[in-house]
Parts: structure tokens; sequence; C-alpha cells
């Protein structure tokens, strides 16, 4: 067993008491050494000089009763012992100098003496394994008998030790989890590896989060839920502020973000706080970040920094203390790169950066958001609406192909589910109504200018991409079924989700799936590779 070693304050009531009498009353600093079963190898006694005298009448008294038992007097003087911000950093740095050795002893933090203040930080520098030990809180006996030591009783912190606690932190974040996701029980691997990260991240950083994904992917859904799961729990008291940069345009830009003084600028007429200071001590959520003028960056950088700005006109800063979320479906690397956005901003901001995938990208998880949005549907009209068995299949044939591209993402979907559940006459989706509606997507799509290269505004150059003569050694068939795998590649984020949206029948019947190494065999056989053609990669 390793050599016990407590750490504690002088007691200077309880440890009181300098006559013979001192000996008939409970004492818990001495009481740490009257326990025949267990010695104490040393007691690090913090004290202040003004009791002085005391502690050493409690080390003599150790000394009496257990000679084994060193005491080191640790003087500890304090102007506001009562003062949180300066009795924790005093004890921090203690601590963080003491020669502490836990492969060869086990330390006990003694929280039983000292002001609660005391108390409240010995427990946090445990929790935290500054101290790497367990807490001590010693108990006196139910009848005063001299001699009698009471009760000592230790508590470990690491509550991975504690499997009913685990269990239940393990449910909370199951149950926090399942709050971004609406409940939803999405199948994608992917995005639940992201969601769950996305669950830690929320709760435990006030640090900027950026979310990457094309429109209509849930952006704005998740940012609001991640508040809301703040909320829950009690680390914002402030509101959720959204706004979709898009719509920011001129002067107003930095009006609407920073607000302005009266008199300011021609329309002025009165003093306006702006969304920054409407957003404090909550969450402020800049859709398409990416949208913001040069200016209103190097002013937002300053206010996620500093937690101030100057609103517009103004000779005098303002404060707001907000997390910030932000927003964007463009590559804000390639805009750095052009100059159209800020290197320092997008390093401030991309410290949790998070890529959602469009629903073309996760066509497993159509299924349970189609019942999602009917449960939705029917909660909002009152009106339950479900499809036949073969009118399901035949939407789901669809809806997971790679003829669906969901060019809105969620939005188009959620629009699709709403024609569906309004027409169903007695609540009964039929075929008849699944052919029309995926007639009037196949037609929106296309009307939208997608599904054809030049509606794609991509147009593949093969000859540039191969070379004159390998290009002229081409089949009219290899040249188009190239083109459109090239396409494919330039609307994907990477080579696995072009390898799944090219491949999504066949490989619901391979034991193995490998799509992006079926998409690099094919390339390579026309003498390409991924990076060659992902150039012109759009988020």
């Amino acid at each position: 067993m390793k050599p016990i070693v407590v750490i504690g304050f002088l007691g200077t009531q309880l440890d009181a008491g300098q006559g013979a009498g001192r000996w008939n009353k409970w004492r818990p600093t001495v009481s740490l050494a009257q326990h025949d079963d267990m010695v104490v190898a040393r007691i690090e006694l913090l004290h202040t000089r003004k009791h002085t005298a005391l502690a050493e009448v409690v080390k003599a008294d150790i000394a009496a009763v257990s000679p084994e038992t060193t005491v080191n007097l640790v003087p500890f003087d304090l102007e506001d012992p009562w003062d949180f911000g300066e009795v924790y950093t005093r004890l921090y740095d203690w601590a963080r100098a003491y020669p502490f050795q836990p492969e060869r002893e086990q330390y006990w933090t003694h929280i039983t003496t000292g002001t609660h203040v005391a108390q409240i930080c010995m427990f946090l520098l445990s929790e935290s394994r500054v101290v790497p030990g367990v807490l001590a809180q010693t108990s006196p006996p139910r009848k005063q008998r001299q001699g009698d030591a009471g009760k000592v009783a230790l508590i470990d912190l690491d509550l991975s030790r504690y499997d009913p606690i685990a269990r239940r932190f393990d449910a909370d974040q199951r149950d926090a989890v399942a709050f971004l996701k609406s409940g939803i029980a999405t199948r994608n691997a992917r995005f639940n590896a992201l969601i769950d990260e996305i669950e830690r991240v929320a709760v435990r950083s006030r640090a900027p989060i950026l979310l990457v994904g094309p429109t209509g992917a849930g952006k704005s859904f998740l940012a609001r839920r991640m508040f809301e799961l703040k909320q829950a729990r009690h680390q914002v008291t402030g509101p959720f502020v959204e706004v979709n940069c898009a719509t920011l345009r001129g002067d107003g830009a930095a009006s609407t973000l920073f607000g302005h003084k009266k008199g300011s600028f021609t329309g002025a007429a009165s003093d306006r706080a702006g969304l920054l200071r409407a957003a404090h001590q909550g969450a402020l959520f800049l859709d398409e970040i990416g949208e913001l003028g040069l200016d209103e960056q190097a002013m937002l950088l300053k206010a996620i920094e500093e937690k101030r700005f100057f609103p517009v006109g103004a000779d005098k800063e303002v404060e707001s203390d907000f997390q910030l979320i932000a927003g964007t479906n463009r590559d804000l690397r390639r805009d750095v790169a052009q100059g159209r956005f800020r290197e320092d901003l997008f390093a401030r901001i991309n410290l949790w950066t998070y890529d959602l995938p469009g629903l073309a990208q996760r066509p497993e998880d159509i299924e349970p958001n189609l019942d999602h949005l009917l449960a939705l549907h029917a909660a909002e009209n009152h009106r339950v609406v479900r499809f036949n068995a073969e009118a399901r299949t035949t939407y789901l044939r669809f809806a997971q192909s790679s003829e669906a591209i969901w060019r809105g993402n969620f939005r188009d979907l959620s629009a699709s589910v709403t024609r569906l559940a309004t027409l169903a006459d007695g609540g009964r989706i039929a075929v008849a109504l699944v052919e029309a509606e995926i007639a009037r997507l196949r037609w929106l799509w296309k009307h939208e200018g997608t599904g054809t290269a030049a509606a794609t505004g991509d147009d593949v150059d093969l000859e540039a991409l191969l070379g004159e003569e390998k290009f002229a050694g081409l089949d009219l068939f290899d040249r188009l079924q190239l083109e459109a795998v090239v396409r494919v590649c330039r609307q994907s984020r990477t080579l696995s989700d072009a390898g799944r949206q090219l491949f999504q029948a066949s490989r619901t019947q391979r034991s193995v799936v490998n799509d992006a190494d079926r998409l690099r065999k094919y390339l390579g056989k026309m003498g390409l590779d991924w990076a060659r053609v992902s150039t012109d990669v759009r988020p």
C-alpha cells in the first residue's frame, strides 16, 4: 500500500484548543492520525501566519498520537479567504509547484476544514487532477469519547469508476445527440459520427463553430438545435440571433450587425444596437458568412476576439459576449486564396469546422427523414397521412437513386412530402400520386438547370484533361461516359461521395463495398486521378 499523504487547511475553530480539555473534543485534523487501521505518512497543513501557534499545537498532538506521521506546516496567507479568485489562484500555484509522486504516494485532500471557499477550491483542484488524489471527509463519532477518531470517507472524483454515473452520462449524451437530430434515426455513418462530435463540442466549448454545406443541408436548423442544447444546460442566458449575410448590402451591413449612432449617416434617425449586441450572452448565427464584405469581416474579427467593437459612427466601444456559429456553402479556403475572405478571420472561425453532407450524399437517410416529415405534417395539420406499400417503394427507389439530385436538399424533400401529404385522398399516398410527384421533381430539377452538362454550368473539357492524342482515341460512348463521371466528381466533395453516387445501385449487391476504390481504378484506366478531375469542385 502506498504511503498516505493528506493535504488540508488548519481548522481555526474545529482544531482549536490548547488546554488539556482539547483531548475531550473531536478535532478533524488530529483525528486523521488517530485511526489504528491506517497510518498517515505525511500531512501538508496549510495555515495563516496568525494561526501559527495553533498549527504548532496540532502538529505536536499528531506527533503524540502517531509518531509515524510527519506534519509539514505550510504558511498560506490570504488577504481575503472568502475571495474565490484569490484562494483558487493561490492553491493552484501551490499545487502546480508541489512535487507530487502518484506512482509512489496516494493523496487525500481533506475538505472538512477551511472556509467553504477553500473547500470548493480543493474540490475543483482534485476534480481537475491538479491534485492527483481523492477527497477525504472526516466526521466526529456519535458519542464524544476521548481518543475516538470518528470516521473518514473517501470520495474518488474519477467518474469512470462509478458505473451508474458513467451510464447516466452516456444516456445524457445519447439524448443530446438525438436532440440535435430531432429524434431522426439517421443511418449515414459519416453524418452520425459528425453529430456525435458536434454534441461534445456544443456543450463543452464557446469557441466559434463553422458549418459548411450546400443550401438546404440543415446548417440553420443544426445551429439552432446546438443553441437550444446549451440553453437546456443553462450555459447561455441570451437569445439565438440569426442573420443571412447574403441579405446584407452596402452601408446597411455594418449597421445591421454592429449598430450605429444617431446621425452617423443619412437615415440614421436614432441609435441602433445591432445584432451582435442583441446576441449578448447567447449565440449569433451568421449564415452565408462568406458573403460579408471585407470591412465587416475586420470588424467581426475584433468583436470575436475582444468581445467589443465600435458601432458605425461611434467613438466609444460597446461590449457583447456571444458565441458565434457561422454557416457557408462556399469554399472559404478558395475565397481566402483569392482575397475575398480575410485569412485571419478564417483562422479564427476554423477551430471547429463541420462539413454537412447534402441529401444526395446520404441516400440511406432519406427514409427516416421521410417518416419524420410525415409525422410533422400530421402534428401540424391534425391529419395522418401514410404511403401504401407500393407507393413507398416507388418513391424511395427514385429518391435514393442517382437521378434524384436533391438540389435544394432537405428543402426539396420537405416540399415534396408536403405536396404528397396535401394531395393524398383519404390519408393514403398511392402510386399514381407518387409518379406525378416524381415527374414534378424531374421537371423542377431540369427547369432549375441541373442534371446535364449545360445545366450544371460545368462543361467538361475532356481534350484538355486527357490530351489531344488520347482524346482522339476514345469512342463517343467512352467520351460521354467519362464526361458524366467527371461531372459527378466535380459536384462531390470527396472521392468516396462521388463513388457512392456513381455506384448507388450495384453497391447494394456487393459483400465488400469500396466505392472509392472502384472509381479510382476507373479513373486510372483513363489516365486520370481524383486530384486532377476534381480541381473545379465547388461547395
